[in-house]
């Protein structure tokens, strides 16, 4: 077995399907998972991949022969299967899911019984009980019996519900788009929205182990969603990834807007609001920072990893937060989780209480032009590579708290190792788009040179 493509961080264990993550490694680290959170129950639920049938079995097996219950809930975005280990107090959850990575892909993201992601120390320990030689094997008569649970997402729609103005986005109707990407919020998305009184014009919700578009949620995989906004003369576009955790917007005349502005434009609207701290991974455009200054709020950073972020968050009694490069907006009064639906109605929300268009909005927001890209480089190269970066510009304001952070007075850059791909990002931020993409050029100039 090649272990190549096998990635084992905060996010969790993902690999290609047959190449690295094979059933009896997915198994394994179902059976290390249940030694590590005792018996009991464990949720269970996947997004729509062919594969995911196959390592939800391989996950089952894996819980019952160190005597935990396997709660099956099916396909379900991601931020349901947190909500439900905390609603039925349940000692972990497993999620099958790669989130937006390639069909190829499948993953375990694993999940504590706060129904949060492990922190960096729990996800030591369950490597710790991984790596040893033998496991708590139960007898035949400790096996439990496996579970199923119907319309779990019922919980998930009801907790988001109780904490908007459904009443006022109903009252709108609104005109939306909305991408599924044939994933996890692909049976959910278009009833969601019809309750909150938008008429709805769906994309790729057919669920056929398959994605209709690339999966992540991109300007270029996402040119049938702008058409659909334009053809329909909708208000705004939503974007899902295949396992519904972020949330894309496309504005009014089919533009997206970018994955970054999701967090903007919820963090416009709650702090407008209410006082509070926001809470953003390093990785998040400044944007969200100079709207916390605008209302004499603190912005925290975080290291990339939405446990990171939920973590701090509590810890602070955040109002908002989230990760800007991935679309993630995180509303703790909802659950403490990325979550493209709770993003979906605050957004609505944010529109039916101005009552001014998506893009009259934005251009009243202190927004940044962006440049990216990835270097193909092993994670032990791209450490020695950040640390001659950090030592070449020790005399820039920098942040090391995940990678490498330069910050100017209208413009910063930040080169990180991927959490889950063997490759560097580096991502640029300029108050335009030419110097945004010559300030990324220069470092992957960099970097090239140095591999």
């Amino acid at each position: 077995m090649s272990k190549k493509n096998l990635k084992i961080s905060v996010s969790g264990v993902r690999g290609i399907v047959g190449e690295a993550l094979t059933p009896a490694l997915v198994t394994s680290f179902a059976a290390a998972f249940g030694q590590y959170v005792g018996h009991g129950r464990v949720i269970v639920g996947r997004d729509t991949r062919i594969t995911g049938d196959m390592y939800e079995r391989a996950v089952i097996a894996g819980l019952l022969s160190v005597g935990c219950q396997p709660v099956l809930i099916g396909v379900v975005p991601t931020p349901t299967v947190q909500m439900v280990v905390e609603e039925y107090n349940a000692n972990g959850g497993i999620a099958i899911t790669a989130s937006h990575n390639p069909i190829e892909w499948n993953a375990l993201k694993l999940i504590g019984r706060s129904g949060v992601f492990l922190t960096q120390c729990e996800a030591k320990e369950l490597l710790d009980i991984y790596n040893q030689p033998h496991r708590n094997y139960v007898c035949e008569e400790e096996f439990r019996n496996i579970r199923k649970l119907d319309n779990t997402f019922s919980i998930h729609e009801s907790k988001i519900f109780d904490n908007i103005n459904a009443k006022l986005i109903q009252n709108k109707k609104l005109r939306v788009a909305v991408d599924c990407c044939n994933g996890a919020g692909a049976p959910y998305a278009v009833d969601f929205l019809e309750k909150l009184g938008c008429d709805v014009f769906a994309l790729n919700t057919v669920v056929d182990g398959t994605f209709h578009r690339r999966p992540e949620p991109v300007p270029e995989n996402l040119k049938a969603l702008s058409q659909a906004v334009i053809d329909n003369k909708c208000d705004i576009g939503f974007a899902q990834d295949p396992d519904a955790d972020r949330i894309v917007v496309v504005d009014e005349f089919g533009k997206p807007i970018g994955e970054q502005n999701s967090i903007v434009l919820a963090t416009e609207h709650l702090l407008s609001r209410k006082s509070g701290k926001v809470v953003v991974n390093i990785q998040t455009t400044k944007s969200v920072a100079d709207i916390a200054e605008k209302y004499d709020l603190e912005c925290i950073y975080t290291p990339v990893g939405e446990i990171n972020v939920t973590s701090r968050m509590l810890d602070e009694n955040a109002v908002i937060g989230g990760e800007g490069g991935s679309g993630g907006i995180i509303f703790p009064n909802v659950h403490p989780c990325r979550d493209s639906f709770t993003g979906m109605a605050l957004i609505l929300e944010l529109l039916s209480e101005r009552e001014q268009s998506l893009r009259t909005i934005l251009n009243e927001l202190p927004l940044y032009a962006s440049s990216g890209a990835k270097v193909s480089i092993s994670s032990e190269n791209a450490l020695k590579m950040i640390r001659a970066l950090i030592r070449k510009y020790k005399d820039e304001k920098v942040s090391t708290i995940d990678g490498l952070r330069i910050d100017w007075a209208d413009a910063w850059v930040l080169i990180r190792s991927s959490n889950t791909e063997p490759i560097v990002r580096v991502y640029a931020e300029a108050k335009d788009s030419q110097k945004a993409e010559e300030l990324a050029n220069k470092f992957i100039k960099e970097i090239e040179a140095y591999v």
